[in-house]
């Protein structure tokens, strides 16, 4: 009787918090989870340790001159705006990623790690851990100087950065304590997906991102849009969610066929299988967005490293290149902003073409399927059916990529539209969340799949 009330209790909850509740009653599923837990926790600590000799609450004056520092502030869950020794993030490593996944097709000896399998595979991860460890030292530098001379007229360094005289044992200390907080980050990472819930990195980036949401509440709760406005953020909010994971869900299946031959009764028999190849509509995921804006945004950071000369044409070249291709600087629907905006479409389209077809020459889909005996109906194998696969993903990148697009440039324009120049709602944190979140929820699903629960993703 006590069994079937249990039952019919569970079967009225909704499917993912009945989920919930299996997972944390299996004791294994439930150490992933804490053990997850533990080390976000223990990131958001590090994210509050500041670097030597310079003081965060001087620093505030910086940020709200620039809108670029807010950005970048915003995807390293505030440690940025403190000076934190994880001021970084994990992004010099999914820069040596990006870079190492894009260059491997150019070098023999790298395709060849490639295809060894498991230690192949590990080999290259150690080259990005080498080549993280530069990009650090090259952009914690960057950050550095920008930030100093946009706090300049408070106290907030202690020294000038560079590498002559007295400022350069701070300088490299400093950089030394953002190289160290970026590598602990990837290093927790790493523990995660090795022993926790969800893919390591991804959630450190996940819990930068959704650290720094209460800052944009409290943001807007301050400002003077009024109800009526605030009504619309919160629409535009769910509908980029909603139309983020319909996008990261869409495939188009192609049916694929597979020969094989059976030995039964002393005969050899011909038997076919069928099964299909899903092509992602947004193969290329966030990566378009990372490199559209870290180029467009390019300019305005060197910018402000010369608003400050001394000679008056630098510093109008600089104020334009500044206004220009500063998100959110020009403070409403110029033409400057259209420029941006146009600009960070334009490269998204065009990075979400390259990165698709760049992954999709590394898999060599053709090739492996005719190893394995399985054809396209309807297409030769080899070469035809690789060139009907392009054609497909070609096909289908335009819809990922025009989306991509319009979910870059939607939060600018509706951030404009508002009003409220001092929010920022990051299209590429919304299209991260999203990812991390239904990728976590499968590998739950998977989990309690092997232990015979029924799953909730539908």
């Amino acid at each position: 009787m006590a069994l079937a009330a249990s039952r019919q209790q569970a079967a009225s909850r909704p499917r993912l918090l009945q989920a919930l509740i299996d997972a944390l009653h299996q004791e294994d599923v439930r150490k992933k989870l804490l053990f997850t837990g533990a080390l976000l926790v223990v990131f958001r600590f590090v994210a509050h340790i500041p670097i030597p000799d310079v003081d965060p609450r001087q620093i505030q004056s910086a940020f709200n001159q620039s809108q670029v520092l807010g950005l970048f502030n915003l995807f390293s869950g505030g440690a940025l705006r403190r000076i934190s020794i994880a001021a970084l993030g994990v992004y010099p490593y999914i820069t040596a990623t990006i870079i190492m996944q894009l260059i491997t097709p150019l070098f023999p000896s790298l395709q060849n790690l490639q295809k060894e399998g498991e230690q192949g595979r590990h080999r290259l991860e150690l080259y990005q851990y080498w080549m993280s460890v530069p990009l650090c030292f090259v952009q914690g530098y960057a950050q550095l100087v920008i930030l100093h001379r946009l706090a300049q007229g408070t106290t907030a360094f202690h020294f000038s950065p560079g590498f002559t005289g007295n400022n350069a044992l701070p300088t490299v200390t400093a950089l030394f304590a953002l190289t160290a907080g970026t590598m602990f980050l990837v290093w927790l990472g790493d523990l995660i997906t090795e022993s926790g819930i969800g893919n390591g990195i991804s959630l450190i980036i996940f819990g930068g991102i959704v650290a720094g949401m209460p800052g944009l509440l409290v943001q807007v709760r301050n400002s003077s849009i009024g109800i009526f406005g605030l009504i619309l953020i919160v629409i535009v909010a769910v509908g980029l969610v909603a139309s983020m994971v319909w996008m990261q869900e869409a495939v188009r299946k192609i049916p694929v066929q597979y020969a094989k031959s059976v030995f039964r009764a002393g005969k050899m028999y011909r038997q076919s299988g069928q099964s299909h190849i899903p092509l992602r509509v947004n193969s290329a995921g966030m990566i378009p967005l990372i490199f559209a804006f870290s180029i467009v945004i390019l300019p305005s950071l060197g910018a402000q490293y010369f608003q400050t000369s001394g000679t008056a044409w630098v510093r109008a070249i600089a104020n334009f290149m500044n206004n220009t291709f500063s998100p959110g600087s020009t403070g409403g629907r110029t033409n400057a902003s259209i420029g941006f905006y146009f600009a960070i479409f334009l490269l998204v389209v065009v990075f979400s073409f390259f990165y698709t077809l760049v992954v999709f020459q590394q898999q060599n889909l053709a090739e492996n399927l005719q190893k394995q005996g399985g054809f396209v109906p309807g297409i030769r194998p080899g070469r035809p059916t690789g060139e009907y696969i392009m054609r497909v993903l070609v096909r289908i990148t335009w819809a990922g990529a025009i989306f991509l697009g319009i979910v870059a440039v939607i939060p600018y324009l509706a951030t404009n539209w508002f009003g409220i120049t001092s929010l920022q709602i990051s299209s590429t944190g919304l299209l991260i969340v999203v990812g991390v979140v239904i990728d976590t929820m499968k590998q739950l699903e998977a989990q309690l799949l092997m232990r015979n629960y029924e799953g909730f993703i539908r």
